[in-house]
């Protein structure tokens, strides 16, 4: 701050470009620069110039040009401010791990979404590929975080990684950014208000096959959930790979706490492969909360559905389903075959905010809606659902 020597109007000067600083937040960590300690100085000199002495977390920050022009622009809207200079460096060793330990609370670092935490941690799964469960998954937490929630999505499918690509943060070769690193501290991109990690994240070419067995799929899933920081969230979304595989267990032995929705189509046969994914959950001691039904009909012109895929796949799979719990599994929604839902996928922008009024939008946000209102604790129960 201003020099306890000058004058008083100048202290109140820096006083108020301070202020002002705090309305800037860090793109990635999500909190205001004054809070993470990178604003380490206001000097204010008579005439009004000023100079902020900035700190940024890493050396190569991907969000120093946005970070800087963001506290220029603060600071240069502070009356009586004629000039500011950003005097640029980065954060020492011991500066930035107190901000780490800082982040973290107090916590060792480990799996964050335990069964104390307040955050909601809800798998999507399928018994099989294909079914559009990305998508959902995606759509789910577009629609989540426009209702003001924090959210986050962990894309666990790392053979089959494509979130990165869903929400927009693959380049024109299909290559997604590397996250962020702050020491240990692994920070999460962030699209359409949803923070994201995937292993599509870490790998240099988008046709990248990751071919890993049992322990470093295990061992990726752990490091997702313990060394990348979300922040407090109100919902962690998962999406899980296909099928009852590694990465299935891996999922149940970290969060059994986690609440499971099952992905299906209309196929009557689809109901057999999708209610195996909900049995495994269950076995980790996971509980379904319910069944979307994905690709439900066409709509025509005149309003009415062409049912392509047949009729009555997402009903079985939750008569199924409910057979293994003390209270009936409810189909959440079906969402029908949409050309802007694929439209959406393929260029990033999810149709809930592309396309908001197609039938698609519509009934993916009836889900989200139907999510939220099942909530926690005894408001879950009377819906048949625990608490996560």
């Amino acid at each position: 701050m201003a020099d306890a020597t000058r004058p008083v109007d100048d202290e109140a000067l820096g006083a108020a470009v301070f202020t002002a600083l705090g309305r800037v937040i860090d793109p990635e960590i999500r909190r205001p620069v004054t809070e993470l300690d990178m604003i380490r100085g206001v000097d204010v000199q008579p005439g009004g110039s000023v100079r902020v002495d900035l700190q940024l977390t890493i050396v190569g920050c991907p969000a120093a040009d946005t970070i800087e022009r963001d506290v220029r622009a603060a600071a240069g809207s502070v009356a009586g401010v004629a000039t500011v200079d950003v005097d640029v460096s980065v954060m020492d060793p011991a500066v930035r791990r107190a901000l780490t330990e800082r982040l973290r609370e107090g916590r060792p670092q480990g799996v964050q979404f335990t069964p104390d935490s307040l955050t909601r941690v809800i798998a999507v799964t399928s018994g099989k590929g294909g079914v559009g469960k990305s998508t959902v998954t995606v759509n789910l937490a577009v629609a989540l975080a426009r209702r003001g929630m924090r959210v986050g999505v962990v894309d666990v499918d790392v053979h089959g990684f494509s979130v990165p690509g869903l929400v927009g943060l693959t380049d024109e070769h299909g290559v997604a950014p590397r996250p962020t690193r702050v020491d240990s501290m692994i920070l999460p991109p962030v699209a359409h208000d949803v923070k994201v990690i995937s292993i599509g994240m870490f790998v240099d070419d988008a046709s990248t096959a990751v071919s890993w067995r049992g322990p470093m799929l295990h061992r990726t899933v752990n490091q997702f959930l313990s060394d990348v920081w979300f922040g407090d969230l109100d919902v962690l979304l998962l999406d899980m790979p296909p099928g009852t595989g590694d990465v299935a267990i891996s999922v149940g032995q970290l969060l059994p706490h986690a609440e499971v929705l099952v992905v299906t189509t209309p196929q009557a046969a689809a109901a057999d492969v999708a209610e195996r994914s909900g049995i495994v959950a269950r076995q980790t001691g996971q509980r379904v909360i319910g069944v979307i039904e994905n690709m439900s009909g066409l709509v025509q012109p005149d309003g009415s559905v062409l049912h392509l895929f047949g009729e009555g796949g997402g009903e079985e799979t939750a008569r199924r389903l409910s057979r293994g719990q003390d209270s009936p599994v409810p189909v959440l929604g079906s969402v029908p075959l949409s050309v802007p839902l694929r439209e959406g996928g393929d260029s990033g922008l999810p149709v809930v905010l592309g396309a908001p009024t197609d039938p698609a939008a519509l009934a993916l946000v009836a889900v989200a809606d139907r999510v939220t209102a099942m909530g926690r604790g005894l408001a879950g129960r009377k819906l048949g659902l625990s608490p996560s």
